[in-house]
């Protein structure tokens, strides 16, 4: 009986020693799996003062005030737009522009400004690409600098988790480019 006691200790402790042998890789690194339709834009038609492109995932819904908000069911996230008129307070609405981007710097890794000029369609901006796990991960400022200004910012509905959120941040990142580059005032 001790035997077969000694045996079997010797069997566990032996397949425990050979099992344990061998380096341990780390797992390589990778990111969430999210894949979207290209894009297909469409010319949107309103009663307000500015025109775009909108994305055909996307459902934009007016205010009385002209501002709006383009829902994204698919992706769970939304583009918030500001309409103002810009009369003599340009200055203004810049800095309040600039104000509620920088909100986020106590979140943010980073902050990157891209300026936006397109001289033929009268229309100048700020592109902003905020990093890390801020609530919005871009924000934008455009205007004809004399009567429209239009600010906007991408929000999810879910807690800020710039990993898990990159690719779908990024597909609606892309969507604000268009925007911002097929935007037509009326005066």
């Amino acid at each position: 009986m001790k035997n077969k006691a000694a045996i079997l200790i010797l069997i566990i402790v032996s397949i425990s020693l050979i099992s344990c042998g061998g380096d341990t890789l780390p797992k390589p690194k990778s990111q969430l799996s999210l894949s979207y339709p290209e894009p297909s834009y469409k010319a949107t038609a309103s009663d307000c003062d500015y025109n775009f492109d909108l994305n055909k995932l996307g459902i934009v819904r007016y205010k009385n005030d002209c501002s709006a908000v383009i829902d994204y069911p698919t992706i769970n996230g939304s583009i918030f737009l500001t309409y103002r008129r810009a009369n003599e307070n340009i200055n203004a609405l810049l800095n309040d522009a600039q104000k509620l981007t920088y909100e986020h710097v106590r979140k943010a890794d980073n902050i990157i400004e891209e300026k936006y000029v397109n001289e033929t369609q009268n229309a100048y901006g700020m592109f902003y690409d905020i990093k890390g796990d801020a609530a919005s991960q871009s924000q934008f400022y455009i205007t004809d600098s004399t009567n429209h200004f239009l600010t906007g910012s991408i929000y999810f509905n879910a807690r800020p988790n710039y990993d898990s959120i990159y690719p779908a941040a990024i597909y609606l990142k892309n969507d604000i480019r268009h925007l911002m580059e097929s935007i037509e005032w009326r005066k």
